[in-house]
């Protein structure tokens, strides 16, 4: 007797239920780490109960969605404030948590057919919006504030003499936050296809198997190393030097922002940015030294180095990277593959996923206040803090980069066997 086949809509259903299931594991995970980073910042002391909310705000950041800030303070004061700014390491936890539900019912397959893999990529996407829907609806707030807890009693007396009472707040442009999350999954299901090899592609798409594959698992073996290095140093510095709180936040919240940059910075790029007023960068030290101060600073190993001359290993580090991920790359592809080719299509590889962290990397942030004139967007009450990357300076070097470490890579790699050069050597 034979097992009873499921129907149609048994097995439409179950697919139903296993793509809501990961869209919940997804945004459940962003929320722990962004709910134990806000935590670690101090978030949880924010008033009215608002700490939910900006854990859901932080979400939507994540996955590229736009959170407006806005602020009223009355006929006699005025009030300005923008933030923008994409926490990476929320974004990095959601990817990977949905990349593995994604590929999970499609592993240790033979074939995967175009239908069957747009189906179940269809449902996530339908799902997908509905649940970002409700976390945007979710990011709204609003706080009340007194003068007086600026920090200066000449605004806090003016402020109860006049009546001010200023309000601050945010919330989620829904449109825009919709349409760049479903940009985002987008992405981050098309990397994954690419990036796993236990998962076969569709014949449509075999053309992709080894000139894209090995390069995509290279850049993100390369992002995520990076990522694990300064997690490492974040905890050292942690268990060391105190601050530790101050520490786990920019871990479980910034920590590709940081460390991205710094693997830019090693391939010679440079960054333009300003800090003024009460605004910081959490670490390194080295970074607010430079940016304070200036109309528009310059962040590169030079200007780095007048203040700390250790930045010069990330030169070296960078290289030992790339060189790895090169050699990654080809150990990954086939045997007949030149080392010209190799040095080709990592050169593409690595500059594109410099322009990645150079469209992911930016930061904005202002904020301001004026009562009768006085503060007037400045001293305390007012503050701004931008870096912007000179984008295509950066990709060039990543070009440059990539050509030498990958025909070196490809050198090494002919040193232990490669996939297609052992059945050659045997029909040999």
């Amino acid at each position: 007797m034979s097992a009873p086949t499921p129907s149609r809509a048994a097995v439409a259903l179950q697919g139903w239920v296993r793509a809501v299931a990961v869209v919940l594991a997804g945004l459940v995970a962003m929320g722990v780490v962004a709910a134990l980073g806000l935590w670690a910042a101090g978030a949880a002391d924010l008033p009215d109960g608002a700490f939910p909310r900006v854990v859901a705000a932080t979400v939507v950041a994540a996955v590229g969605g736009t959170v407006e800030l806005s602020g009223n303070a009355g006929g006699l004061a005025e009030s300005d404030a923008g933030l923008t700014v994409i926490p990476l390491s929320v974004t990095l936890t959601g990817a990977l948590v949905l990349a593995a539900g994604f590929l999970r019912p499609l592993r240790h397959r033979a074939v995967t057919s175009t239908r069957e893999l747009a189906g179940w990529a269809a449902r996530i996407a339908v799902v997908w919006p509905a649940a970002l829907l409700g976390l945007s609806l979710t990011a709204r707030q609003t706080f009340s504030l007194s003068l007086g807890d600026l920090g200066d009693d000449v605004l806090g007396d003016l402020g109860d003499l006049f009546g001010i009472s200023p309000e601050v707040g945010f919330t989620t442009d829904v449109p825009a936050t919709m349409f760049f999350g479903l940009l985002w999954l987008a992405g981050v299901l098309v990397l994954a296809l690419l990036v796993t090899g236990g998962t076969p592609l569709p014949a449509p798409l075999l053309r992709f198997q080894e000139s894209v594959r090995p390069a995509a698992y290279a850049m993100v073996a390369l992002l995520l190393t990076s990522v694990g290095l300064g997690v490492v140093i974040g905890l050292v510095v942690a268990a060391t030097r105190g601050q530790a709180a101050e520490t786990f936040a920019v871990i479980l919240l910034g920590m590709p922002n940081l460390v991205w940059l710094a693997l830019t910075l090693g391939l010679g790029a440079t960054w333009n940015g300003r800090v003024e007023g009460s605004f910081g960068l959490p670490m390194p030290h080295v970074l607010d030294e430079v940016l304070r101060g200036q109309e528009v600073a310059e962040l590169n190993l030079g200007t780095l180095a007048e203040h700390d001359g250790r930045v010069w290993w990330l030169v070296a580090v960078d290289a030992l990277l790339l060189l790895a991920a090169a050699f990654v790359m080809a150990r990954r592809s086939p045997a007949r593959m030149r080392a010209w080719q190799h040095a080709v299509r990592l050169a593409v590889a690595l500059a594109l996923t410099v322009l990645m962290i150079c469209l992911v990397g930016r930061v904005s942030a202002h904020y301001g206040l004026s009562v009768l004139g006085i503060g007037d967007l400045g001293g305390d009450l007012g503050g701004e803090l931008f870096l912007r990357p000179e984008v295509w300076t950066a990709v060039g070097l990543a070009l440059l980069w990539g050509l030498v470490a990958g025909f070196l890579g490809s050198l090494l790699a002919r040193w232990v066997p490669r996939r297609g050069e052992v059945a050659a050597r045997a029909q040999g």
